[in-house]
């Protein structure tokens, strides 16, 4: 009987020291050593790929979308674009947060509609209309076989950071008008911030909307 206890005790023992080790290990020593490694080799995307106006103020994220829009008015449910700014693509995925009111969390998904669902269809053609109505201005009209297809559809996420550079030049001339600068100027800051495909062959070429928003906010400044 005592050989019995002797025997389970050194059991429980040996189990008690292995969970010890165990849990240093995998618990604390290999989380910091690939939060080390993270840091040191790849520290902007460890830290959520943040971006920083001229201030030095973190703004956002590389990786996820902005609306910029104006301030909701009295008795308004959708908010109106500001159009002094350049505008990503359409956000039709799972809408706003409605069951947890705490915290404005950032809700992600696709419309989920087929290419011939009429509901998708009516969509587009009243995004596309908005499209060719908000950025024409007195000496510039957009035609609706201007307008991209990123311009007036959501990506699968509903969180893309990033618009063709089609669609930014179409923006151009509106947002030079309503900040009062030369069309020159702003081409220049899309020009600019126009990422190529990856590795000169990979994807489409790009244009961060809230990169291309922070260089137009700086322009402005001075």
């Amino acid at each position: 009987m005592n050989t019995s206890v002797a025997n389970t005790t050194r059991l429980l023992m040996a189990g008690l020291r292995a969970l010890l080790v165990l849990s240093v290990v995998t618990g604390v020593l290999y989380p910091l050593l690939v939060t080390g490694i993270a840091q040191a080799a790849f520290h902007d995307k460890a830290n959520g790929s943040e971006i920083k106006d001229h201030t030095g103020k973190t703004v956002g994220s590389s990786l996820i979308g902005q609306t910029y829009n104006l301030p909701l008015k009295d008795g308004e449910e959708t908010p109106t674009p500001n159009l002094k700014w350049f505008q990503p693509r359409p956000s039709n995925g799972l809408g706003t947060n409605s069951v947890n009111t705490q915290y404005a969390l950032i809700l992600s998904g696709a419309t989920n509609r087929s290419a011939d669902n009429e509901e998708l269809i009516q969509w587009v053609k009243d995004a596309k209309a908005t499209v060719v109505k908000d950025n024409s201005t007195a000496d510039y009209t957009v035609k609706p076989s201007d307008v991209p297809p990123d311009a007036v559809t959501s990506s699968g996420s509903g969180l893309d950071p990033d618009i063709s550079p089609q669609y930014a030049e179409l923006q151009v001339h509106r947002v030079a008008a309503r900040n009062h600068l030369s069309v020159e100027q702003v081409q220049k800051l899309v020009d600019a911030h126009t990422d190529g495909r990856l590795l000169g062959f990979m994807g489409e070429p790009t244009v961060n909307v809230l990169e291309l928003n922070i260089a137009l906010r700086e322009l402005l400044s001075k």
